[in-house]
């Protein structure tokens, strides 16, 4: 069943979320979790950084997305968002390399491209 979870476990280290396939709602495969951002306050993952774009890993970006939006499906053993690929290409993104100033505005700016609340 897709984003149940078989296991007894439910914590997972984020050197396996890194590089989990992510598709849309589709099928299609838009890219993988390149690394988690996490609130060092609260140590709750505020998003998940998704590789996306680029051909055979050349020129991808990475697009921020709020880590509500994650769905993991068992079956697919990756995660599924409710974007495509033309909600992505007009997204908040930065180049592979850079880090963006990830305050509180940028934050917000994500959330609200998405439409999903500030938490």
């Amino acid at each position: 069943m897709p984003g149940s979870v078989d296991s007894p476990h439910t914590l997972i280290a984020s050197d396996r979320v890194e590089g989990t396939d992510v598709y849309g709602p589709s099928g299609e495969k838009l890219g993988s979790i390149d690394h988690l951002m996490i609130d060092k306050m609260t140590g709750q993952v505020r998003s998940a950084v998704l590789e996306f774009g680029g051909f055979l890993g050349i020129g991808e970006d990475r697009y921020p997305l709020p880590w509500s939006l994650l769905v993991y499906d068992t079956e697919k053993e990756g995660y599924v968002v409710p974007l495509d690929k033309a909600r992505l290409e007009g997204a908040p993104k930065y180049p592979n390399g850079e880090r963006p100033e990830w305050d509180r505005e940028y934050d917000r700016s994500i959330g609200s491209y998405y439409g999903v609340p500030l938490v």
